[in-house]
């Protein structure tokens, strides 16, 4: 007889997790998921109320939580996370980051405090965030929310697909220096309808009608189409998965080209 097959189910069931950007958007969907699929969550963000609304959802789901704001641009504040993280779980496999902002201005009328806001929210403070949960993370997943936009040319987004562009590269560096005990990767959406954007990717809209047409599937995702490849790259079947940026646009980056 050959050698048995053995499967490795795709589940978070028992895992403990830290969504930073959880409170909204493909970062709440993320949290919920997770505790839906049995992991123990703390989702965190700067906002109290959000904070407070989701960590009531995440009880309700049934998972240990803690209610805890965090900043991504507080390494303090970060440090707190994981303290209070640790307190509640004894350890924490799973790290999400998934803070974000976007600047929207051409280059010439950019200011240099929203490039540097937003070079400081979409990669340094995944730096700090990682920096900080890896040190005692004995084995587990960091999972980084990129975006197809590190891989594309979209005006009035400089700040914005050059930060989604590092986050790409230092999740592959971080994967390298981090193996084989952590492993890091990462998750580039394309056009997902959250609070945000929703009014631009509405039915009928101008920016909508070109994603339809350009894209194999022409539709926008929802946040919860992002949450089943977050729970694959938290679970042990992504066990030899490290450094891998996963595109979930519906096909929308092949077809651009």
């Amino acid at each position: 007889m050959g050698e048995q097959y053995t499967h490795t189910p795709v589940t978070v069931d028992g895992k403990s997790a830290v969504v930073i950007g959880g409170t909204s958007g493909i970062g709440r969907a993320i949290a919920l998921g997770f505790a839906t699929e049995g992991a123990d969550v703390i989702a965190t963000s700067r906002d109290k109320s959000k904070v407070d609304a989701v960590t009531a959802e995440l009880e309700e789901i049934g998972a240990t939580t803690a209610a805890v704001t965090a900043d991504v641009q507080d390494a303090e504040s970060l440090r707190n996370l994981h303290e209070v993280a640790t307190e509640t779980f004894g350890h924490v496999d799973i790290l999400v980051n998934s803070a974000g902002t976007v600047a929207r201005d051409a280059l010439t009328e950019l200011s240099e405090d929203d490039w540097a806001r937003d070079i400081d929210v979409l990669l340094t403070g995944i730096y700090r965030a990682s920096k900080i949960f890896a040190r005692d993370m004995e084995s587990g997943s960091i999972i980084n929310i990129s975006s197809m936009s590190a891989d594309q040319a979209r005006a009035k987004r400089t700040p914005y697909c050059s930060g989604k562009a590092g986050v790409n590269g230092f999740t592959r560096a971080a994967a390298a220096d981090l193996a084989p005990e952590i492993r890091v990767n990462a998750i580039a959406p394309g056009f997902v309808k959250t609070p945000i954007t929703q009014g631009a990717y509405d039915e009928g809209t101008e920016k909508r009608e070109i994603i339809n047409q350009r894209s194999p599937m022409p539709r926008v995702a929802t946040p919860d189409e992002i949450v089943g490849t977050a729970v694959y790259l938290a679970s042990d079947a992504s066990s030899f998965t490290t450094g891998e940026v996963i595109t979930v646009d519906g096909g929308y980056s092949p077809a651009s080209i």
